[in-house]
């Protein structure tokens, strides 16, 4: 029996292990249909970016319409149906499919309809979710996978997924045959087919929660990113009279697998601590993705914008590995005259090579956000002053997102 039957096998006795559920909230197919939730989630986005080598900076205005539904449940089983819609009514940037190479990048494909999510989902075996077909997969804090929901385009997994909740204990894994990436339909890195088997295990304990954790990638299109990444988290919070601590820390180690040319075993490691004081949140951390000189620890299902910077200058690991050395202050009001929260947060990091001495460059990232029940608004920069890798990069968003 192979790896990836071995995991398929084992996310059948997650499954089984749950026990039988017989209850079925709709006693009809059409029913359930006429009890649907329906899904739209809209944005419209500014997006604009001045890059040092560039004759022309980048401005993109996009808006995205995702729409669907969901059924009520008929014999516990749901079907979800969401298509996603983008456009781009001002296109002066390089979407990376509509051949505008003059401006800097802005990963927002535009002008096509897809099928975003496509799914069957049953409840009926106890504390147990099985879904199969196109569907959306995050976990943990999306540091190894995540749908990429920064860009207007998620990305989504053609997948069957079992999930079981104990009382302190929740199993997670997945058996992926494609991964529908931001890049859209029409581009040629839009799609990898192959072989992708996630498991995820997390337990509650009094320190925190515990997850371990194994993502086993065979890509077909990019042999160069298979590989095989085992770790560990663990994330938890401590009242220290008025204040809280919080706390992550995560490792893992990565290896080649299938067909990559390169042989290599890299790791990484993550130490984050913050206190929250009253609306105030202070943090530091430092992350570490290694390398072996030539070949460097990489996620490419994960949600890079959420990491190293959001003007997303390191969606590629260099090749030395890179240190993140950075600073977190977060702050957060209640309910203030139509909104019912307003947040900021402002981020600062310095970046180095993991094998050399070499210093990479440093970013300031500044974010305002203010959420009505059904809408947000964001204000957000990231100023990149490159030193040794890279160019200097200034990015400015402005946002609406609504849903219901």
């Amino acid at each position: 029996m192979n790896r990836n039957t071995r995991l398929i096998a084992c996310s059948v006795a997650v499954a089984v292990a749950g026990g039988a559920r017989l209850a079925a909230a709709a006693e009809t197919f059409e029913q359930a249909l006429r009890e649907s939730d329906f899904i739209v989630d809209m944005r419209l986005r500014y997006e604009g970016v001045d890059q040092k080598g560039f004759g022309e900076d980048a401005e993109a205005l996009t808006s995205r319409v995702r729409a669907g539904l969901q059924t009520a449940p008929w014999y516990a089983t749901a079907f979800l149906a969401e298509a996603v819609w983008v456009g781009d009514p001002i296109d002066h940037y390089n979407s990376t499919t509509n051949g505008e190479t003059q401006y800097p990048v802005v990963a927002d494909p535009a002008n096509f309809t897809a099928v975003n999510r496509f799914e069957v989902i049953n409840r009926s075996l106890d504390h147990t979710t099985l879904t199969a077909g196109r569907q959306r997969i995050v976990l943990d804090d999306q540091r190894f996978v995540g749908n990429v929901g920064w860009r207007q385009n998620e990305q989504t997994f053609d997948a069957l997924r079992a999930q079981m909740a104990g009382a302190n204990i929740k199993a997670d894994v997945a058996y992926a045959s494609q991964v529908n990436r931001v890049f859209g339909p029409d581009s040629p890195a839009g799609r990898w087919h192959g072989d992708v088997v996630l498991a995820n295990v997390a337990k509650s304990w009094k320190a925190g929660t515990l997850t371990v954790f194994d993502y086993y990638l065979d890509i077909e299109e990019t042999a160069a990113q298979s590989s095989n990444t085992y770790g560990a988290r663990l994330a938890g919070a401590k009242p220290l009279g008025k204040l809280k601590a919080n706390y992550v820390l995560s490792y893992a180690t990565q290896s080649d697998v299938a067909k990559n040319p390169a042989h290599f075993t890299d790791d990484y490691y993550l130490v984050e601590g913050s206190l929250d004081v009253k609306k105030l949140n202070v943090g530091l951390g430092y992350e570490v993705l290694g390398s072996n000189g030539s070949v460097a620890f990489a996620t490419p299902l994960a949600t890079l914008h959420a990491f190293q910077g959001w003007a997303d200058k390191f969606l590629t690991t260099p090749t030395q590995g890179i240190e993140d050395s950075y600073l977190k202050l977060g702050y957060t009001l209640g309910m203030r005259g139509p909104f019912k929260s307003l947040g900021a947060l402002a981020w600062w990091h310095d970046f180095a090579a993991e094998q050399t001495s070499a210093h990479y460059g440093s970013e300031l990232d500044l974010q305002l956000v203010a959420r009505t029940e059904k809408m947000a608004l964001t204000l957000k920069y990231a100023d990149y002053r490159a030193d040794a890798l890279l160019t200097d990069t200034d990015k400015v968003w402005l946002s609406v997102d609504y849903s219901f």
